[in-house]
């Protein structure tokens, strides 16, 4: 008798999109101690039209943003976000079984979340960008020196996309987080677009620790996505 296996449902997008969340969600994303964070160097890697950056600067936290398209215009940004902001959006809809009640009470509440955030970036990107707040860059290799950052968060780019991204660029792109970060680089979501562990997981883990580099699994307080509970924490033992 031969068994079927349905393949899981999967969030699919054929690009990175550029989409961003707010303060609060990186806070409940990365398990992050705000007030702990007050006069550190934090970099946020592949932001988006995120809002974390301007609300840690508002905190006393010391935040840069690196983006690919972090040096376009305010208006080409806006252009940027609109439409990926839909395109998302609408493969949240199409999938809402991806999705728990949690962090946010429903889908509705989660995309009004993320487009106030992608509106507080523009304001902020506008005019921070020439005090080099948000500056143009992408994985896997960063314009900043070794050990830079106290702490390092990557949100929404790595396992994500794992179709389009492959083992050796989550190497790579691991390895570059670890070098700028002089404490912990913190990678959210654990979890691929289907929910699911990455694959290729515990080969990232050896070649990581033959390299020096720690990579654990902690969990966060976050709930949204599904499998949206853990995050990966990379630590250099050759600090």
């Amino acid at each position: 008798m031969q068994t079927t296996i349905f393949p899981l449902p999967s969030f699919q997008l054929s690009s990175v999109a550029f989409f961003g969340r707010g303060f609060e969600e990186y806070v409940s994303m990365f398990d992050l101690d705000a007030d702990a964070l007050r006069g550190r160097r934090v970099l946020d890697v592949a932001a988006g039209p995120s809002a974390f950056t301007a609300g840690a600067n508002a905190r006393g936290i010391d935040a840069t943003a690196v983006d690919p398209l972090y040096g376009l215009s305010p208006d080409a940004l806006t252009t940027h976000a609109l439409i990926d902001h839909r395109r998302v959006v609408a493969e949240m809809r199409r999938k809402p079984e991806l999705f728990q009640r949690g962090t946010f009470g429903s889908i509705d509440e989660a995309v009004a979340a993320r487009a106030e955030s992608a509106r507080l970036f523009l304001r902020d990107y506008e005019e921070h960008f020439v005090h080099g707040r948000y500056v143009g860059g992408a994985l896997p290799e960063l314009p900043f020196a070794d050990g830079a950052f106290d702490t390092v968060l990557c949100a929404h780019l790595l396992f994500i996309y794992a179709r389009q991204l492959d083992l050796d660029f989550h190497l790579a792109a691991c390895r570059e987080l670890a070098r700028v970060s002089r404490g912990e680089v913190r990678i959210y979501p654990a979890a691929g677009a289907d929910g699911q562990p990455y694959p290729e997981i515990d080969r990232l883990r050896a070649e990581l620790a033959a390299l020096g580099i720690a990579l654990e699994t902690r969990p966060v307080p976050h709930r949204f996505f599904v499998g949206s509970g853990t995050m990966l924490v990379l630590s250099s033992r050759r600090r």
